[in-house]
């Protein structure tokens, strides 16, 4: 079982998250990894094996960023391995994921999405997630009017978790949002 953690507000994020992953590090512990926003960027720290690892990583990174989400996992796809922790990015690095739960149709996503240009970087079922939302976002689906007051990035999130089966808790950030942080 996984452990999510988000934070949005007015302190910095990198402390707040690594103390929450802290108090749910029993809820998982073959990987941890957090993503924050700063100046336009996704910043993303993972690292296999105890939390204490990814502490030791962000030791004197002092961001300011002010969101971010942070995981700790208990692998179900893909062996223990960094490139398979959480949070998962979309090829360009704008949208970060993490989820605790399966993703039962992901192969077939991911291999539409690879079809389409997407760069898959691990072997885990939540990674589609993020490009789901990216392709969503660069090529919206027009026919739902009830989604026109929200933001694109809202929109494209509502739209790939419709697209996905399964049973699964989600918490996404992106770039080009640094103000939301979408908990599903």
């Amino acid at each position: 079982m996984c452990g999510i953690v988000g934070y949005i507000g007015t302190q910095a994020a990198s402390g707040i998250l690594l103390e929450g992953l802290k108090k749910l590090e029993y809820r998982g512990y073959d990987s941890a990894g957090i993503a924050t926003i700063f100046e336009g960027e996704i910043h993303c720290v993972r690292a296999k094996g105890k939390l204490r690892n990814l502490q030791d990583k962000l030791e004197g990174l002092d961001s300011p960023a002010r969101v971010g989400i942070g995981h700790t996992r208990w692998a179900t796809h893909g062996k223990p391995e960094e490139h398979n922790a959480h949070p998962h990015m979309d090829t360009a690095c704008r949208i970060a994921v993490v989820q605790n739960g399966i993703v039962e149709n992901y192969r077939e996503l991911r291999e539409e999405l690879k079809a389409k240009g997407h760069t898959f970087r691990s072997e885990t079922d939540t990674e589609v997630i993020p490009h789901l939302i990216a392709e969503l976002m660069q090529n919206p689906v027009e026919d739902d009017q009830s989604l026109a007051h929200q933001s694109l990035f809202l929109q494209a999130v509502k739209q790939a978790v419709n697209r996905l089966d399964g049973a699964f808790a989600l918490a996404v950030v992106s770039a080009d949002y640094p103000d939301e942080l979408i908990a599903v």
